[in-house]
C-alpha cells in the first residue's frame, strides 16, 4: 500500500521545515519531486538528496504570493512531466500580533502568505490535474485554524488557517467531479525554522506540556504519514477531511 512510484508531486515550501520532511518522505515511497521556494539555493541542495534516494526532483523558485510566477512554473512543470499528481500547498510565514495592536500590513502579509497563496497555486496545477481527470491536494493549515490559543496572539494566522480549512472543503466539492480530492492537515507544535524562536522557551514547553495530551513536539518526520495516506491512491474516497496531526491538543 501506498506505493507512489511513477506519481509526480509539487511540494511548495520545500526549502526547509515540514515542506522539506515531506518531500523526502513523498521520495522515500517512489514519487518524483518538484520542490519550490524562494530560496533556490536551499532547494538545490535538498533536491541532490532526493535524487540519491533514486527518484527525480526538479527545483524551481517561486514566491507563492506571485500569481504570475506561480503560472509560470506550473506551465514549467507541466512540460517537463506532462502531469501533476499530488499537490502539497505548505509555504507559509505569519506576522504575530494580536486584533487591539496588528498593523494592516502584518495582516496583509500573512493572509497573502498563508491564504491567498493557497488559493493561486492550487488554481495553477488543479487546472493540470483536470487535465488528466487525477489529482490530490493537500493543504497545511494548522490547528490554529481549528481554535483559538492563550500563549501567543497571532489572529491574522488564526484567519488564515481557517481560511484554508474551509477552502479546502470548498475546493474538494467543487472538483470532484474531476477525479481530484483536496483535503488538509492541521500540523501541532513542530519544530523547524520557522517556529524555533517560539517554542524553544521555557514558558512556551511549560504551556506545550500543560495543554498538548502527548506532552511533546511533533517529531521530524511525525507529518509524513499523514501527507503520504492522503496523496495515495488508497485514500480515493477521501475529500474534505480535516487532519489535525497535534499530539491532541484540538481533542481537549
Amino acid at each position: 500500500m501506498f506505493n507512489l512510484k511513477g506519481r509526480v508531486v509539487v511540494v511548495s515550501g520545500a526549502s526547509s521545515g515540514l515542506g522539506a520532511q515531506m518531500a523526502k518522505g513523498f521520495a522515500a515511497q517512489g514519487a518524483d519531486l518538484v520542490i519550490t521556494a524562494r530560496r533556490l539555493e536551499k532547494l538545490e541542495a535538498l533536491a541532490a538528496t532526493i535524487r540519491e534516494m533514486g527518484v527525480k526532483c526538479l527545483p524551481l523558485k517561486c514566491d507563492v504570493t506571485d500569481s504570475a510566477m506561480i503560472n509560470q512554473v506550473a506551465e514549467q512543470v507541466e512540460k517537463e512531466f506532462g502531469k501533476v499528481d499530488v499537490l502539497v500547498n505548505c509555504a507559509g510565514s505569519a506576522e504575530n500580533a494580536g486584533v487591539l495592536d496588528m498593523t494592516d500590513e502584518q495582516w496583509k502579509f500573512t493572509i497573502d502568505t498563508d491564504l491567498n497563496s493557497v488559493f493561486y497555486v492550487t488554481r495553477a496545477f488543479a487546472n493540470i490535474m483536470k487535465k488528466n481527470n487525477y489529482g490530490r491536494i493537500i493543504n497545511i493549515a494548522s490547528m490554529y485554524g481549528l481554535v483559538g490559543n492563550t500563549a501567543i496572539d497571532t489572529v491574522a494566522y488564526h484567519s488564515s488557517k481557517g481560511g484554508v480549512v474551509n477552502f479546502t472543503r470548498a475546493v474538494a466539492a467543487e472538483l470532484a467531479k474531476y477525479n481530484i480530492t483536496c483535503n488538509a492537515i492541521c500540523p501541532g507544535y513542530f519544530m523547524t525554522e520557522l517556529t524555533e524562536s517560539t517554542l524553544k522557551t521555557d514558558a512556551f514547553s511549560a504551556y506545550m506540556k500543560a495543554t498538548v495530551p502527548l506532552g511533546r513536539y511533533g517529531n521530524e518526520g511525525e507529518l509524513n504519514a499523514g501527507a503520504i495516506f492522503l496523496a495515495s491512491e488508497e485514500a480515493s474516497y477521501v475529500t474534505g477531511a480535516i487532519l489535525p496531526i497535534d499530539g491532541g491538543y484540538t481533542a481537549v
